[in-house]
């Protein structure tokens, strides 16, 4: 008799069986467009596009979303210099997490764990820990309050918990080779941005002004927002997962020796 799966693992599943047939789908019709030198070239940087991108686009966590949406609704256009400042930084730490993958063939914690004693290790890990520990209990918070803004009725605790359990069970029952797939076309999600802006009717000139010009006040309230926004941007599990991403994905290849 054939085993079947319980019902929980079918609806944990059921998000990335969709999608996989969503991802099947545009890879039928990408195939049929005309095979130019261009649409080759798309295509081939597309799948180029890996570990950078889905830890690029995680950075962008309904916590971080969460915060940056915080700082525009108390202080305007006050820290949109910031942008400016983080994005070298964050690319930086992710040029840096990604080669060390690429060279040792190995993970961060790895790479610790080798290089320095099991204290700095236990230390790092420890932090670690208490970092992701904080930033998830944020995220789910953060999917909860956004879904309770389409439903007001749905409680709040169990929305923490459904969230918690999709994203275990996903991680848990998807292969790393599919389920990086679907991150990195989930990443285009990010476009929404770029439509937002244009249709909100912003006053440009007064966007270039404060994203160019620093505008900085000493005040508890910014203080903490600084320091929230520059926590939520570079964020400790980016190091790692970049490491270990950019391993992942040279055993997919068959790399599997330096």
């Amino acid at each position: 008799m054939k085993n079947k799966k319980p019902l929980i693992q079918k609806g944990a599943e059921a998000p990335a069986q969709f999608l996989d047939r969503t991802v099947v789908t545009t890879q039928k019709l990408t195939e049929t467009l005309p095979a130019n030198d261009l649409v080759k070239k798309t295509g081939n940087y597309w799948h180029m596009l890996g570990p950078g991108l889905t830890t690029g686009a995680s950075d962008d966590d309904p916590s971080g979303i969460a915060t940056y949406s915080q700082a525009g609704a108390q202080f305007g256009y006050q820290f949109l210099w910031l942008a400016a400042w983080t994005f070298p930084l964050t690319a930086i730490v992710q040029e840096m997490c990604a080669r060390i993958g690429l060279v040792t063939g190995q993970g961060l914690a790895a790479n610790i764990r080798t290089h320095f004693s099991n204290r700095v290790l236990y230390i790092c890990a420890a932090l670690l820990f208490i970092a992701n520990a904080v930033n998830i209990g944020a995220n789910l918070g953060a999917m909860a309050k956004a879904a309770q803004l389409l439903n007001p009725q749905l409680g709040y605790g169990w929305l923490v918990v459904g969230f918690a359990l999709l994203s275990m069970f996903l991680q848990i029952f998807t292969p790393y080779v599919r389920y990086a797939r679907y991150l990195k076309w989930l990443a285009m999600v990010l476009l929404a941005y770029v439509f937002s802006a244009l249709l909100a009717h912003l006053n440009w000139g007064d966007v270039m002004s404060h994203a160019l010009i620093p505008e900085l006040h000493l005040g508890r309230d910014e203080i903490i927002l600084l320091c929230a926004i520059l926590g939520t941007t570079i964020s400790p599990y980016l190091f790692f997962w970049q490491t270990s991403q950019e391993v992942e994905e040279q055993i997919l290849q068959g790399k599997t020796t330096l």
